[in-house]
């Protein structure tokens, strides 16, 4: 069961939220879950984190946040979907009356500088971008290119696409309007919204921009997720737990992680959604968008309407902390099913780097 949700707003990188690093933006987020249902002691503390400072960032954050020398932390890495991993690996150590913390962080802001050591003592270190997420004999391309390929192989035009990034922006900005965010973020320092949501990013506007990765293809700036800071966080607990302290939550039914083609990493998350959803329709669906194409590439294959999926906008609108991702796709989850008393079924999925993919199935109760 997850009986509170909150998360910060997401920046761009180098942006407002440019000089904390990853536990600095954890910490107060682990606060405000436990804050928000009085609890003051949890178990154990899971956090999903892609690029570093290493260090276990879980317990460096635990202990910013004050929970105490006792409390431990482990900190996930699997790519993009290392949040959501951290929640569902929470889930499953709930035997009894723990509690656990569990999300994701990403702070490209403050990331170390990576490099392969020199092999000589004449030759400079060789700076990197990202590590190796399979090997190069199987295939190994960058998240760009790939979402070309998959979006061209699932006959996803450039149309398509620039329009499911305006609705995007458009429902997010919607959502900031109204108010819908308020109640699940944290502010940090000044920053109290989301940095990239863009009011008037219209499909016709959105057809302006340049293929960004391969010259024919239909993958651009503006139909793509951003880089970005942020955190985001879940108290889980089982259902007596719950009842006892009389609150309303998302219980999870299901959860599944696949693998496939790592030259197709986009659509890693489609068989472990196909299986959830031989059990369950859901009504909503938040599965991140990293690239438009790839993203509906994936609602496609799994048999699920576009229109369900982001009612208050996506990852191309808000933004794609990598390691916290998997986290906010939750946290907008409860906001939308549990504070906002909507659907009784929502899925949270998304693909990773490597050809993985982490779906969830969940269920309001109370």
């Amino acid at each position: 069961m997850i009986i509170a949700a909150r998360r910060t707003p997401i920046g761009e990188a180098g942006g407002a939220l440019a000089n904390r690093t990853a536990d600095e933006l954890a910490a107060p987020v682990l606060r405000a879950v436990l804050d928000d249902v009085g609890i003051e002691r949890v178990d154990d503390v899971l956090l999903g984190n892609v690029l570093g400072p290493g260090g276990n960032p879980a317990r460096v954050a635990a202990l910013r946040a004050g929970l105490g020398e006792s409390i431990p932390g482990m900190t996930i890495d699997r790519q993009c979907a290392s949040g959501l991993s951290a929640i569902t690996t929470a889930a499953s150590m709930v035997a009894g009356e723990e509690f656990f913390l569990a999300g994701g962080v990403e702070s490209p802001s403050t990331a170390p500088w990576r490099a392969w050591r020199p092999r000589t003592p004449t030759e400079p270190p060789r700076f990197y971008q990202r590590a190796p997420f399979a090997p190069a004999e199987i295939g190994d391309p960058d998240m760009g290119p790939a979402a070309d390929l998959v979006a061209a192989e699932a006959g996803i035009g450039r149309h398509r696409q620039d329009a499911f990034a305006a609705r995007s922006h458009a429902r997010a900005v919607a959502a900031r309007d109204a108010g819908r965010f308020d109640d699940e973020l944290v502010p940090i320092g000044s920053s109290d919204a989301d940095e990239r949501p863009r009011r008037g990013f219209t499909p016709e506007r959105l057809a302006r921009f340049r293929p960004a990765f391969t010259p024919d293809g239909t993958t651009t700036a503006a139909n793509s997720c951003g880089i970005n800071d942020g955190a985001a966080a879940v108290l889980m607990t089982s259902e007596e737990q719950r009842a006892r302290l009389g609150v309303p939550g998302l219980r999870l039914l299901g959860a599944r992680t696949s693998g496939v083609d790592p030259n197709r990493l986009g659509l890693g998350a489609v068989p472990a959604m196909r299986a959830l959803r031989e059990r369950h329709a859901p009504e909503v669906v938040e599965f991140n968008e990293a690239f438009a194409g790839q993203a509906l590439a994936c609602l496609d294959a799994a048999g699920i309407d576009e229109e369900i999926a982001g009612p208050d906008g996506g990852a191309i609108a808000l933004g794609h902390p990598w390691g916290a991702s998997g986290a906010v796709l939750v946290v907008r989850l409860f906001s939308r099913m549990v504070r906002q008393d909507g659907p009784r079924i929502g899925m949270a999925a998304l693909s990773s780097g490597g050809g993985l993919g982490v779906a969830t199935m969940w269920e309001r109760v109370g």
